[in-house]
């Protein structure tokens, strides 16, 4: 489904133009379902969303910033080298293309208000800005859609997942609902034109087939519910979330229209800083590493989870962007050209446990890089 980014004290935009946001947070207590989501302590204070600002550091941040920098080995500093340029408020962007990018209503953002129900959330007009909005600590988490279980993975996410250096923290998931909105008053057979994001389009071909219709893309479902609402258009239908419906003021005239009525959102939870892994519970870790060209690399790979009874819950490739062939030796024909791939692994075991532990001890002794992104409590429920 279209979805954007969301950060927390902020929220985002994306491909999945359902809603990216970014999370903001002030004083309170977090504590029982929420505290466990993160894999905290219950008494453990969190802060909760109020607002964003561009507001510089305050001088206790600055100093730990500079304590940080003091206590750094000197191989580490060596490695801060090649992290990417530090990041400031004039690199994310501020101006949409249409002014309505990253409205409120989108399923990013109810993905979102799910885990923290009080938080305010911000749009990004990219799904990289609310990375980066939480590299700023402009916010303090970042949602991001990374796949569908009808479409499948958001790969721009997975390549912005290597770029920055946040952590996942958490994963959710939603049932998919497309909602057919219009103005009050209008039936569905005044309808000339249905607005939504290209993916939410796809999802209810069948249904918007039967309705016979015309389609027009736009950047995101809920944009597309704020245009036709400001519009008046009442020859314009949308397909969008429940929730922009309430905001902008428009009926619900079909709910459930997606072709398949078990489709399901996924959705990340970035943070600055890596949570505690625990044993107690489910826990999924993800990974990233590449492998030198060979016979039965890859199988050597994936044996080290095999060997310790670890359940791998996805697997995929992305060509490396900086690399993308590599030349290598053939006896037959002299060289040959080859893509040259990162593998993106989920698999359920907790960096607590010594299993895993071993399991990347054991794949670091024939990967050329590897990199992990997150160790976090694993959704078990809708």
């Amino acid at each position: 489904m279209a979805q954007k980014s969301l950060a927390l004290m902020g929220y985002g935009v994306s491909q999945f133009s359902w809603g990216d946001s970014v999370e903001r947070v002030g004083d309170s207590d977090i504590r029982g379902k929420w505290g466990s989501f993160l894999g905290l302590p219950v008494n453990l204070k969190m802060r909760s969303v109020t607002h964003v600002t561009t507001a510089k550091p305050t001088a206790k941040q600055w100093r730990v910033v500079s304590q940080t920098e003091k206590d750094v080995s000197p191989r580490s500093q060596k490695d801060l080298i090649s992290y990417p340029r530090p990041l400031s408020v004039s690199d994310i962007s501020t101006k949409s293309s249409n002014g309505s990018k990253g409205s409120p209503g989108s399923y990013t953002e109810d993905a979102a208000l799910n885990v923290y129900p009080k938080c305010e959330t911000i749009p990004c007009d990219e799904f990289e800005d609310a990375f980066k909005a939480v590299e700023l600590w402009l916010a303090d988490k970042a949602f991001l859609p990374i796949e569908n279980s009808s479409s499948g993975s958001i790969h721009r996410n997975y390549d912005l997942l290597l770029r920055h250096r946040l952590h996942i923290v958490g994963e959710v998931q939603l049932p998919v609902n497309l909602c057919l909105l219009a103005l009050p008053g209008v039936r569905t057979g005044q309808l000339r034109r249905v607005l939504s994001h290209p993916q939410a389009l796809a999802l209810s071909d069948t249904f918007l087939s039967k309705l016979g219709v015309s389609r027009e893309n736009v950047d995101d479902t809920a944009s597309a519910a704020q245009y036709v609402a400001t519009k008046g258009l009442r020859d314009a239908g949308v397909i969008a979330s429940a929730r922009a419906a309430e905001i902008y003021g428009l009926n619900i005239l079909a709910e459930q229209i997606q072709d398949d009525p078990d489709s399901v959102n996924r959705f990340l939870v970035l943070a600055r800083d890596p949570i505690i892994p625990r044993s107690d519970k489910p826990f999924k870790t993800s990974v990233v590493f590449t492998l030198d060209e060979g016979p039965g690399v890859l199988f050597k790979a994936l044996a080290v989870f095999a060997l310790r009874d670890i359940n791998l819950r996805k697997i995929e490739s992305r060509p490396q962007r900086k690399r993308p062939l590599r030349v290598v030796d053939d006896s037959n024909t002299g060289t040959a050209k080859y893509f040259d791939y990162l593998f993106y692994i989920d698999f359920e075991a907790s960096m607590a446990e010594p299993r895993a532990q071993n399991a990347l001890g054991h794949l670091q002794e024939f990967a050329t890089f590897l990199r992990v992104l997150g160790c976090y409590p694993m959704e078990t429920a809708l």
